[in-house]
């Protein structure tokens, strides 16, 4: 009825059917297993063939590069603050991203979010661009935050060991996004 790729997924759905029940009995265990069985046959899912392949020390190299920069900013965003107050600039910067992979985009807008004083506003799937909120944005905050992103970017990448379906598309539509920043303004 099924085939062994597909067991996972049956085995998924009767664990599930299992904690939803709450007891453990034949009668239970019976129903979950033709009610998985059913639901995998009924909605055949295709096969999934990975585009990542985690490498076990560009992902540490990851995790201390995510934790050196939230300490460096940190401080950067502390001093600005204790130094200017409420008059502490604020810019969106456009970001263009390389990667045309869902993972690499929401993995990249993480470690981006988790650094102090950075936050991504809006993430534009179709042109490959990614919009942050930087604070302090002075003198060459905003070109350094760029460089970040997409350091962090090729970092996950490398982490991921990601192969685009079309390396060619990706690059292009990668490379024609516009950088500069969006728009400046002041407020803490």
């Amino acid at each position: 009825m099924t085939s062994w790729h597909r067991l996972p997924l049956v085995a998924w759905l009767l664990l599930l059917w299992l904690l939803l029940w709450g007891t453990l009995s034949a009668a239970v265990l019976l129903s979950g297993l033709a009610v998985a069985v059913g639901v995998v046959a009924a909605f055949p899912m295709p096969r999934v063939v990975p585009l990542v392949v985690p490498r076990p020390l560009p992902l540490a190299q990851l995790a201390l590069r995510l934790l050196a920069d939230a300490a460096g900013s940190a401080v950067a965003l502390a001093w600005a603050v204790v130094r200017h107050g409420d008059r502490v600039r604020s810019a969106v910067v456009e970001v263009p991203l390389r990667a045309d992979s869902d993972l690499v985009v929401t993995m990249t807008s993480l470690l981006t979010s988790l650094t102090p004083g950075s936050m991504v506003l809006e993430i534009d799937r179709a042109r490959l661009l990614l919009y942050v909120h930087e604070l302090p944005a002075s003198g060459g905050r905003v070109a350094a935050r760029r460089e970040k992103v997409r350091r962090a970017e090729r970092e996950v990448v490398r982490a991921l060991g990601y192969r685009p379906r079309d390396a060619g598309a990706a690059g292009a539509a990668g490379a024609a996004g516009a950088a500069g920043a969006a728009g400046e303004g002041s407020g803490a």
